[in-house]
């Protein structure tokens, strides 16, 4: 029988200002990405989301991002020394690896959010510099990416564990990468074709490319979007979806205690 596991960022709430509705969403997902304060999030939501994950039983993980609460990690940076950068990623894992143990749910995992991890997947050096920090930070993390793309290049060379995540809503170009969202067709909005397209990776093995090409792939974590309208509603359809053609659901990694 076919696994997958159902990853979701959240924890991406900060001060008196609220976003996506992370209670229903880890009523679903089997891992959270919590953001550690540099795009999002704050010691009381990073907190609040461990507890609750906790909980019921859900993954978490490292969301470490750009110095950029202003633009929400979305902004592409650059300019900055990798030592810098690589300082700034170790500060975030760091810290939500530290408040998730006095907690007794270890992280298992990291993965970068927005800017920097679109950026790493296609920069080689900016792909070493973001798994140096998760290696530095904890060799035994696994760091989550893109399959073909240069941070998973980066984290096999260094020895760090990988899981290829995959999406639903989203096709992909015959290099294996996120089609860009400026090209028409790149997201998929027919819940029908976003089952299928998962069928393909995770029963069948491979990625469906918009060039027709069929890309070998172990697909271990489908990321679900917990901050778009009716999120939870579309990702309960999406795991039922799932589970009736036969592919369980559960998270790639459970915390060590």
């Amino acid at each position: 029988m076919a696994t997958i596991d159902l990853n979701c960022d959240m924890g991406e709430a900060f001060g008196a200002y609220s976003i996506g509705d992370d209670k229903a969403m880890l009523d679903l997902v089997t891992t959270a990405n919590v953001a550690c304060g540099f795009h999002a999030g704050d010691p009381v939501v990073m907190r609040d989301t461990i507890l609750m994950a906790k909980e019921r039983g859900v993954a978490i993980g490292a969301h470490p991002s750009f110095m950029d609460l202003y633009g929400f990690g979305r902004r592409r940076i650059s300019g900055e020394k990798p030592e810098d950068l690589e300082a700034q990623l170790i500060y975030q894992i760091a810290a939500i690896s530290g408040m998730a143990r006095t907690l007794g749910w270890p992280i298992t995992h990291v993965k970068t959010h927005g800017a920097i991890g679109n950026m790493a997947a296609e920069d080689a050096g900016l792909a070493d510099v973001c798994v140096r920090a998760v290696h530095a930070v904890d060799p035994d993390l696994v760091f989550i990416t893109l399959p073909y793309s240069e941070t998973m290049k980066a984290a096999q060379r260094i020895g760090l564990k990988t899981a290829s995540e995959i999406y639903a809503d989203r096709t992909y170009t015959d290099q294996g990468m996120l089609t860009s969202r400026s090209m028409a067709g790149s997201v998929i909005h027919d819940p029908r074709q976003s089952v299928d397209q998962v069928m393909s990776m995770v029963r069948d093995g491979f990625i469906p490319t918009i060039g027709g090409q069929k890309l070998p792939v172990e697909a271990a974590t489908l990321c679900v979007h917990g901050d778009t309208p009716g999120a939870a509603a579309i990702t309960k359809a999406l795991k039922e979806a799932l589970l009736a053609e036969g592919v369980s659901i559960a998270p790639f990694a459970l915390p060590k205690r």
